[in-house]
């Protein structure tokens, strides 16, 4: 419920404003004249106030004194002035300090509704503003890319010093890998915070919409140009623009993406004028540029102007240290959005989500914890709400002599396990050059056992003491 607090020397008018307000659902408070209302306003058990209305004249401590005192308070409070006369010079100077309107005596009640509901709408949208701005700038702070492992941290400090540079910036990484929150971290921790974060995906439209959203048209530039157009490099004057994708945008694009780089200038599409920007430009790509720029797909002057700052996200499993991390914040934002209490992960399934590989990096593990936590009914994420497909992939052995088998393998254990056992025979008897009782000391074997696993694997050649050949 709205708190409003209404001011007036004459107690007829505080009775009917109260009144009135009340009828419309408001918390009302009222005060004789200024000082009482400037004491109201600087109590501490005020601070829910959402809107003053004073009249302008009253004795010992007028409106507008009412008014710089709620303005020190809390510049977002509106303040609405009543005045009883046809001139309306005092109340144009409240206006002016800061007053959100005023109204004259004797005023309808239809009109200081509609005044107090406006008033009242500003200041929500005020407030939500503020509110998000605080939530986008706590989102993007370093704390929000997750991370501990040298590469990360590697990371961060080059968003520290490269934040307020004018220089562009490329980042590049696979799919799912954060490029875009990388990007915004550098924008909400830099001097221009204050400023735009323009974004567009370069690869998500034809190449005419998106040089139309790019540099804006004149009206009449194309069949459904129909009135003139800003484009969003010109939206991002003073902060920073997002170049995502930019290995898909057209040659045609490239080339006027290279004017900007260069000149921080442009010309709308059918348009003659000359457009100055002062932006800051990021761009990013999933896929190697450079060679791009070989086979002739990616203009290499605008690629060396793009790549003065390069930053390489690593994918997901070039750094499974940080999943454990990542998996805490997954599931402490999931419990907040979904009203959940998942307090962490089972062990087991944890070691599955170490050991799978991850193809869509922290995008795809974002995905799963979701859904696991949409599906668990206990306080911990267990195996049991993983798919199959996860839990198949993760668990398949290595090779331990030729690292992964490929995805689409079926593995036989007791085959891997005997060619291991062999391939370390092996490794052990040309370390010993062929001595068996050197070799099984060095597998802390037995003779015995030795020989019988040679015997097992055909394992002869090699053996170079004749005393241990004969043994076989």
């Amino acid at each position: 419920m709205n708190k409003i607090l209404v001011v007036d020397d004459e107690k007829g008018m505080r009775d009917f404003l109260s009144i009135m307000l009340k009828k419309e659902g408001y918390e009302v408070i009222t005060a004789d004249g200024g000082a009482e209302a400037i004491d109201l306003v600087k109590d501490n058990s005020l601070d829910l106030l959402d809107l003053v209305i004073t009249d302008i004249k009253m004795p010992r401590l007028d409106g507008l004194t009412v008014l710089s005192a709620t303005r020190e308070r809390d510049p977002h409070i509106p303040v609405i002035m009543i005045t009883a006369f046809a001139s309306t010079e005092t109340a144009v100077e409240a206006m002016k300090k800061g007053a959100y309107d005023y109204i004259t005596k004797p005023f309808k009640v239809d009109e200081i509704k509609l005044i107090v509901k406006k008033a009242l709408e500003k200041k929500r949208l005020e407030e939500e503003n503020i509110y998000l701005k605080g939530e986008l700038k706590e989102k993007y702070q370093f704390s929000n890319i997750i991370g501990k492992s040298e590469k990360m941290m590697k990371i961060y400090d080059l968003i520290r010093k490269v934040a307020d540079s004018k220089s562009a910036i490329l980042i590049s990484g696979e799919s799912g890998t954060g490029k875009e929150l990388v990007a915004r971290a550098i924008h909400y921790n830099s001097n221009r915070r204050d400023m735009p974060f323009v974004s567009v995906n370069c690869g998500a439209m034809p190449e005419n919409l998106l040089e139309s959203e790019l540099f804006g048209h004149e009206k009449g530039a194309f069949t459904d140009a129909y009135r003139d157009k800003k484009g969003l490099l010109e939206i991002a004057n003073g902060g920073t623009f997002f170049l995502d994708e930019i290995g898909e945008s057209p040659l045609s694009i490239q080339v006027k993406l290279l004017r900007v780089l260069q000149e921080m200038e442009f010309k709308k599409v059918g348009g003659t004028k000359d457009i100055k920007v002062d932006v800051r430009i990021i761009a990013a790509a999933n896929k190697n540029l450079q060679e791009a720029v070989a086979k002739g797909r990616f203009r290499e002057d605008l690629f060396y102007r793009l790549h003065v700052i390069p930053i390489d996200l690593p994918p997901l499993r070039e750094r499974r240290e940080d999943i454990p991390l990542l998996v805490d914040y997954f599931i402490g934002k999931f419990n907040k959005s979904g009203n959940k209490n998942i307090r962490g992960i089972s062990h087991n399934a944890l070691r599955i989500f170490e050991n799978y590989n991850w193809q869509g990096n922290v995008r795809e593990l974002e995905n799963v914890i979701e859904r696991a936590i949409v599906l668990e009914t206990s306080d911990i994420i267990r195996l049991e709400n993983l798919s199959d497909e996860i839990i198949n992939k993760a668990t398949r052995k290595k090779d331990l002599t030729t690292g992964f088998l490929s995805e689409e393998e079926v593995v036989d254990l007791e085959e891997i396990l005997e060619k291991v056992e062999k391939d370390l025979l092996l490794i052990a008897l040309k370390k010993s050059g062929g001595a068996m009782n050197k070799a099984a000391k060095l597998l802390n074997l037995s003779f015995r056992s030795m020989r019988y696993r040679l015997q097992k694997h055909d394992i002869k050649r090699g053996i170079d003491n004749d005393k241990d050949r004969n043994n076989l």
